[in-house]
């Protein structure tokens, strides 16, 4: 899959393609079905399929602009999560878009005008019939079937590429892993909650007590997901199991959302690695402990519990 990393970035070459505009937080089953009918479109018109997302999230911009605003939703997939699981579903092209102040200012009129047809030179196009784009929220889905018309495209909703008949929406998956219902988010996602991050160096203190970590800053506002899980992590092509606690590490007065993984059996040196973190099952919520004996005592527990889960505990 290519990735076209802002608008200026498009070039003669990516004129002509089949395109749908959304978040894809997540992509999850609802996305894939659209994503599938995205394609095969494409193919009977022999067009690329092109997916067009944004960077930052438009609600991550908006939620700061005004004093009290409420925070944006946390986040399913950033865009590296995001860039993985469009690539297996075989999509050509992604053109991730910077969301800014400038962008934002962007009239409806040029976005379909300049953007759409002048530079993607878009022949199919297919967004939620709730879309709103261009500055103030001007553009709608009717203001692009009339462009459709006198430009020479054709749009049709998400609803029409849809055959599922469970509503599958990010609101609901991001509720059910905020709750521990990690087997139900999973299900609607059509895989499982994937977190990547490169390993950093920490403060080691996992390893005093015979615990060691691989250390990840989650770069994100908020997570979805905070607590203490049962993980898959793939690394260099193999697979591993282990522990994993996302969340603040009140223990150690921590401060920031951070993912530590404590993998079983392993010895290497991963700093610096990208490790892409399945999340598989909740075993309990964060909490403080008053002694790293605690502490200890505790994780001891846990670690039983997820190999129980993966099935080799002794």
């Amino acid at each position: 899959m290519q990735l076209i990393r802002g608008i200026h970035n498009i070039t003669a070459k990516h004129r002509g393609c089949v395109l749908t505009i959304g978040n894809f937080d997540g992509v999850h089953l609802g996305h894939q079905e659209v994503l599938n009918g995205l394609k095969k479109r494409a193919k009977s018109l022999g067009l690329p399929s092109t997916v067009m997302t944004f960077e930052p999230q438009p609600q991550e911009l908006f939620s700061g602009k005004k004093e009290g605003a409420q925070q944006a939703p946390a986040r399913l997939s950033r865009l590296r999560e995001k860039l993985v699981l469009l690539a297996d579903y075989d999509i050509e092209r992604l053109l991730c878009v910077r969301f800014d102040q400038k962008f934002s200012a962007m009239t409806a009129q040029a976005f379909i005008e300049q953007l759409l047809v002048k530079q993607l030179g878009v022949k199919f196009l297919v967004v939620g019939d709730d879309f709103r784009f261009g500055h103030q929220r001007q553009g709608d889905f009717e203001m692009l079937q009339q462009a459709g018309k006198k430009f020479g495209f054709e749009v049709v909703s998400t609803q029409s590429l849809k055959v599922a008949s469970t509503r599958v929406s990010s609101t609901l998956i991001r509720q059910c892993l905020a709750e521990g219902k990690v087997t139900e988010a999973q299900a609607m996602l059509g895989h499982p909650f994937v977190i990547s991050g490169r390993v950093r160096h920490g403060d080691k203190k996992g390893r005093t007590i015979g615990f060691p970590t691989a250390n990840i800053a989650l770069d994100r506002k908020v997570s979805p997901v905070q607590g203490v899980f049962a993980v898959e992590v793939s690394l260099d092509g193999e697979t591993y199991q282990g522990v994993a606690n996302i969340g603040q590490r009140p223990t150690v007065k921590g401060t920031r959302i951070q993912l530590e993984i404590h993998l079983f059996d392993f010895h290497g040196d991963i700093y610096g690695k990208c490790l892409d973190t399945r999340v598989l099952k909740k075993i309990r919520t964060e909490k403080k402990f008053e002694t790293f004996d605690l502490l200890k005592q505790q994780i001891e527990k846990d670690v039983i519990e997820a190999k129980g889960f993966f099935g080799f505990c002794k």
